[in-house]
């Protein structure tokens, strides 16, 4: 069957304020894209989910998390667009230390637990896959390894796992990433099963994929609001000299699963995290629910490019996506989704951040009450044009609708208005703007009564 796709702020905050946003200075996602906040439909429109893509001559291999019966699912294409979905089981079996008959209810009818596999070549006729599975001895899951002298398979099994610790929760979501002839392995500890933290670790393997060597290293845990439990699904891309550490977050079932990043200069860290996240189901605009469990490629035209997948309108399967993977300042930009900035990231003036537990990053900027006060962000695009711009606030006024005038590069561009919400209750204002392309500033300053930003949407 064939599938297609139809700043840095200065603030002014109290010393304990000013400790918690510093670490997210300078860091906000730096572009955006002329489109609507849409991404365009499923590539793969079926269950199809936690993608890993290799790609071998002209070909592009994608394998997926276990459905149908199958243990790993997998497909073809040349593009990255059109897919052909293939009938064989990449993994017939599992290993001796696996359970097959487990079963995964959150996962929906028939799920086994063998999620997320990676696949890679060692040789010209040699490929590896490292995938997830119920572990029989500790009752968690575990990270086993498989190998195949072709891309399809059928690919055989090892009777030991490659890395097990059950102390942790067990581990999941093992990916690769190569540097200097070295491969590492990364992954994570399932701690959200065990109310424990979880953490992304890497640690260099043999060449052949299948020992780990060397001194593992714990890279990042939960500790961002949006991110609730858990962080996991490790993908690590390094683009100009810097280190891209791709993860998901939160809850899987649902709309609230997103992808984020963090960056760093080595390897091992330390890796300092985007202060809103990278892809969000509103990012696009409720077009894709859930994105998650990325994995990054570079096109037949020499485009980076995000594969993910994201739930049906139904919530019944995980579909894969394909979107265009712009870079602006080394940051990463999805093609279609918004980009946020935080309002405590921007520079601001006759103005103060204060805590707001239900704000997108758990601080908001308000007093913006004064002649002089002004809130001003930096924001990149990559090509001139009309773009939407989303603010995202809360109006407690008791004299009713509330404003901000808007001056964007230097000239007045009338104004934000709000309607009464209440304090702490966000919801979002739209409007048009128009950017040129590369460095735009965008300042807000005193208009009718009052009203506290926490974060605008550039889409």
């Amino acid at each position: 069957m064939t599938l297609s796709h139809a700043r840095r702020g200065s603030l002014r905050l109290a010393t304990a304020v000013t400790a918690a946003l510093a670490l997210a200075a300078g860091l906000l996602t730096a572009t955006a894209t002329p489109s609507v906040a849409v991404a365009s439909g499923p590539v793969i429109d079926q269950n199809f989910a936690d993608p890993d893509v290799m790609k071998v001559g002209g070909t592009y291999y994608a394998y997926a998390t276990n459905s149908d019966g199958r243990n790993i699912r997998w497909a073809t294409s040349t593009d990255l667009v059109s897919w052909t979905a293939q009938q064989s089981d990449a993994l017939p079996s599992l290993g001796a230390w696996a359970d097959p008959a487990w079963s995964f209810p959150p996962g929906g009818p028939g799920d086994h637990g063998v999620w997320a596999p990676e696949v890679f070549a060692t040789g010209p006729a040699s490929f590896v896959m490292w995938y997830t599975a119920h572990d029989r001895a500790s009752g968690k899951q575990c990270i086993g390894a498989a190998t195949a002298t072709t891309p399809g398979g059928p690919f055989v099994p090892r009777d030991t796992t490659l890395v097990c610790t059950p102390e942790t929760g067990g581990v999941i979501d093992a990916s690769s990433f190569t540097e200097d002839g070295r491969r590492y392995l990364l992954w994570k500890n399932d701690g959200n099963c065990c109310a424990q933290d979880t953490w992304l670790h890497l640690q260099q393997v043999t060449a052949n994929g299948l020992r780990r060597t060397g001194t593992e290293t714990a890279l990042i845990k939960q500790d961002k609001p949006f991110e609730g439990i858990l962080v996991e699904a490790p993908t690590l891309w390094k683009h100009n000299g810097r280190y891209v550490l791709f993860y998901s977050a939160n809850f899987f079932g649902n709309g609230s699963y997103l992808s984020s990043y963090a960056t760093a200069t080595r390897l091992r860290g330390p890796y300092t995290k985007a202060p809103a996240p990278l892809m969000t189901t509103d990012a696009f605009a409720g077009s894709v629910r859930g994105p998650g469990g990325q994995d990054i490629v570079t096109g037949p035209d020499g485009q980076d490019r995000i594969i993910f997948h994201g739930w049906n309108p139904g919530f019944s399967y995980r579909a894969m996506y394909s979107q265009r993977l712009d870079w602006q300042g080394g940051r990463p930009v999805v093609a279609g989704a918004k980009v946020r900035y935080e309002a405590e990231d921007a520079t601001f003036a006759r103005a103060n951040a204060r805590y707001a537990p239900g704000a997108s990053n758990g601080v908001v900027v308000g007093g913006i009450d004064f002649d002089d006060s002004r809130v001003t962000f930096t924001v990149h695009v990559p090509r001139a044009g009309t773009y939407r711009l989303y603010t995202r606030y809360a109006n407690g006024s008791d004299a009713g609708a509330a404003s901000h005038t808007l001056v964007v590069n230097d000239t007045a561009a009338g104004t934000v208005d709000y309607p009464v919400t209440g304090w702490d209750n966000w919801q979002t204002a739209e409007r048009g703007i128009t950017l040129t392309a590369g460095r735009n500033t965008i300042a807000y300053g005193k208009g009718a009564h009052f009203a506290e930003i926490d974060a605008i949407d550039v889409a």
